[in-house]
């Protein structure tokens, strides 16, 4: 996966970037297609914000989270990132379900109708 690490009112640190890149890295998993994240690492006075910004193909991801420690609104974007994604592809599962369901349910329908037409 393709990540780019921006650091706003913060220095940059090879640490932090090397744990998005960890913690990125396993959703190429979920992904069905490579992607590319954009994530940005800000600091306001007492809070600190982790954003990112995932794109997969079709699949566009946005999530922002604010906390206290920085690994921790990090670990809690990744959860939001991750629900996102199994949504998505659950959602497209189930409209491919649907959509087969209803094939299949037409041809039963014209079988039914061929056999009682002589």
């Amino acid at each position: 996966m393709n990540v780019s690490v921006t650091f706003m009112n913060l220095k940059s640190s090879n640490h932090f970037k090397d744990y998005v890149h960890e913690k990125l890295n396993k959703f190429d998993k979920l992904l069905d297609d490579p992607g590319s994240a954009g994530v940005v690492l800000r600091s306001e006075k007492l809070h600190n914000t982790a954003e990112i910004n995932l794109s997969a193909g079709r699949l566009e991801v946005h999530a922002r989270e604010e906390h206290e420690d920085l690994h921790a609104a990090i670990d809690l974007v990744l959860d939001k990132v991750r629900s996102q994604i199994t949504k998505s592809k659950e959602k497209l599962q189930n409209r491919r379900t649907r959509v087969n369901k209803r094939t299949i349910r037409a041809t039963e329908l014209m079988e039914e109708s061929a056999a009682l037409q002589p």
